[in-house]
């Protein structure tokens, strides 16, 4: 007796083959057609057909259809490439990603007739950790053990192997690759859980519910089934790892981890993608660096490949099983490396902002005034605070808007100033003005660095704020800021200017507002 599995298939191929069959003109000719090659791996098929016609004039072609399951996956048309021993041969090329096993059916339209058709099961190839799935079905791609799954070159996670491990608690996906595909559809009802991946080249943490499912399929016109996140953690080709060392090196750093690029998409059966938005979840991930460091001097960096710039991202620095990590923490996809610099600045030799500063210049937040110059008791004014806060949550620069009237769009800080305002970290006067070279108080300081921990998802809330403020004499001058001069206190991220006063409108000083800033990103963990 016929296997009743096998029997199915055959079945099926055969019902497939009669619907293209009646979409199409009866046969006139007796071509023939077939498959010479065909192979399925990293989520594209490839091979070639053979024909006895030359199909390649005004309305002939060479198609192949491509089917899981019964249902169209995808089609294409081959291309002519070459005749031997009386065949015409036709190469092919289509995107598959994450099936174990695909039906493909090629057709050949000549004089507007079409040939017999063929057909082939392909099963995906696997390599890396995990062995062929083989025949009639193709099994393998991801393995499970004490919570970790492996995953084969591809990048294909099987779904059932998938949503089992999550309903068991967190789970982590060793990469033999550079790619995960994770089906959307094993994620959802999983949003408290956690998803590691991890290769040779670092390692990504992602809450699972910074997966908007729904939304990433509709930006892509697909249902939720047919969702993939596509998870990459990939060294920089060498053109961008040079490109990153000059950027290292422009700031006055050395580079001390390769330049890796962390990216998480949603992706079609097509290979379409559209970009996973963090929000304001600062995800972490890590990278391997070349030798242990001295923290003050080190900072996790993101590379612009627009700008050819870097810039300082939240990273904090440990030892792992005897190797140097850093930990780096970011709501958002780039390519990422770490820099040590020694920077210092001859007038704050004996200032008492002398390691704050020098600590923030060593991690690209704040900048001399020249070279060899800080300026510590120069005022800073609310446009360059606005560029300091923005650095240090490590946000993706925003294009300039036309929010404030008195903020051009071609003004140095016009970026800093509508990311800041995007984030909610400041705001303008009912005027509908910034006043961007006003001098900021103190109390306009404490509001922006409460409201960029706000930001960051740091806990704010005092229940009493006149309990905290009442050790201040002169309290009662605080003009509208009450709640988030309580907080500051209360976080330790401001001091009062004497015992008894905090000073709230005094002007902020340039030492001053690093000193908060290396409060907040201390009371943040965005650096140790």
């Amino acid at each position: 007796m016929l296997n009743r599995t096998f029997v199915k298939k055959i079945s099926a191929m055969l019902s497939l083959m009669l619907i293209i069959a009646i979409m199409v003109p009866v046969l006139a000719f007796a071509a023939t057609a077939g498959f010479s090659t065909a192979k399925y791996e990293y989520g594209n098929v490839t091979g070639s057909v053979y024909s006895d016609v030359y199909a390649v004039g005004a309305g002939d072609s060479v198609y192949v259809y491509v089917y899981s399951g019964g249902s169209i996956v995808t089609s294409t048309t081959a291309t002519y490439d070459t005749y031997s021993d009386g065949k015409y041969y036709y190469n092919f090329n289509a995107s598959a990603i994450g099936y174990n096993t695909l039906d493909l059916v090629t057709k050949v339209t000549y004089n507007n007739t079409v040939s017999d058709l063929a057909t082939l099961t392909v099963n995906r190839v696997i390599t890396g950790n995990n062995s062929n799935g083989g025949g009639g079905g193709g099994g393998g791609g991801s393995s499970i053990s004490n919570g970790a799954i492996s995953v084969s070159s591809d990048g294909f996670v099987d779904p059932n192997t998938l949503s089992t491990a999550l309903t068991a608690g967190d789970i982590t996906l060793k990469l033999s690759g550079t790619v995960a595909l994770l089906p959307a559809s094993s994620l959802v009802g999983n949003g408290s859980k956690t998803i590691t991946v991890t290769n040779d080249f670092g390692t990504y943490v992602l809450p699972v519910s910074v997966f908007k499912l729904e939304a990433l399929a509709k930006a892509l016109n697909i249902e939720v089934k047919d969702l993939k996140i596509k998870v990459t953690i990939a060294k920089a080709d060498s053109t961008t790892s040079d490109a990153v060392k000059a950027a290292a090196t422009a700031v006055g750093g050395t580079q001390l981890a390769d330049a890796v690029d962390f990216n998480v998409v949603g992706i079609d059966k097509d290979g379409k993608t559209t970009s996973v938005d963090f929000g304001k979840t600062y995800v972490s991930r890590s990278v391997n660096v070349s030798k242990a460091v001295d923290a003050s001097k080190t900072t996790g960096v993101l590379y612009n490949e627009t700008t050819k710039k870097v810039s300082f991202v939240p990273a904090t620095f440990t030892t792992v099983d005897g190797k140097n990590v850093a930990n780096i923490k970011r709501n958002g996809n780039s390519i990422y490396t770490v820099v040590e610099s020694n920077k210092s600045f001859a007038d704050i030799a004996s200032h008492w902002s002398k390691t704050d500063v020098e600590l923030l210049a060593n991690k690209l937040v704040v900048e001399g005034s020249t070279d060899t110059t800080f300026e510590p008791e120069r005022n800073i004014t609310r446009a360059e605070f606005a560029a300091l806060a923005v650095r240090s949550l490590g946000l993706t620069s925003a294009a300039p808007a036309s929010t404030f009237s008195d903020v051009k769009s071609d003004a140095w800080y016009a970026s800093s100033v509508a990311t800041a305002t995007y984030a909610g970290i400041i705001n303008g006067y009912e005027d509908n003005t910034f006043r961007p070279d006003a001098q900021i108080t103190r109390e306009e300081l404490a509001a922006i660095v409460i409201r960029a921990m706000d930001y960051a998802s740091i806990s704010t809330n005092v229940t009493d704020p006149q309990s905290v403020l009442s050790k201040f004499k002169d309290s009662n001058k605080i003009v509208w800021a009450q709640k988030e001069i309580a907080a500051a206190v209360n976080a330790g991220i401001i001091n009062g200017l004497t015992d008894d006063t905090i000073g709230s409108a005094s002007k902020a000083t340039r030492a001053q507002s690093a000193t908060m800033l290396k409060r907040f990103l201390s009371t943040a963990n965005f650096i140790n």
